[in-house]
């Protein structure tokens, strides 16, 4: 079961429709402009993915609320960069590249993880929340639900190594011929 849509809020909606159009290749596909329940108002920028979930962004205007609300989801909850992200399925490995080679050109450092289960790349969003590309490369099985089974219960586990870990610098301005 896919989901309707995520909805998160940012001080931002210019550099996030900027982000979510061109980096992401997502289509700004409906807004809805209202009011918030604290006597404001807000806009509501919905995003379709490709499959027809749907990514959200609120753009709020509100004296009730702060104006400095910290807008990465992993700051919001004090917690590392990488913790709370956004995971969006790639297609196959031709997909995963053409999504590497885009935030690259749109100067989004990227990095690359080989988790020998499934291939990662990563970036941050203008909210600072970290946003991935993912493509499943090999099916799960029997020993995979019971290691995660055995997990609810110990920490003694072995630790799990990617195969390689890659570090894309965006070319900046100056890189240009």
């Amino acid at each position: 079961m896919g989901f309707h849509h995520l909805a998160v809020a940012t001080r931002n909606i210019v550099e996030i429709d900027r982000f979510y159009s061109e980096a992401m290749g997502f289509n700004l596909v409906r807004v809805e402009v209202a009011q918030t329940p604290e006597g404001g108002w807000a806009k509501h920028f919905f995003y379709d993915t490709g499959d027809g979930e749907l990514m959200a962004f609120w753009e709020i205007h509100d004296d009730a609320l702060p104006s400095d609300f910290p807008t990465s989801l992993s700051e919001a909850a004090g917690l590392p960069g990488w913790t709370n992200h956004y995971a969006f399925r790639a297609k196959d490995r031709v997909d995963l590249e053409a999504r590497l080679e885009t935030w690259l050109a749109t100067g989004h450092d990227t990095v690359e993880i080989d988790h020998n289960w499934c291939q990662s790349i990563y970036t941050a969003d203008p909210n600072g929340t970290t946003v991935e590309w993912c493509l499943t490369t090999r099916e799960f099985d029997d020993s995979d639900g019971f290691r995660a089974r055995e997990a609810l219960a110990r920490d003694d586990l072995p630790f799990d190594e990617p195969s390689t870990v890659q570090f894309h610098k965006a070319p900046t301005k100056s890189d240009a011929p």
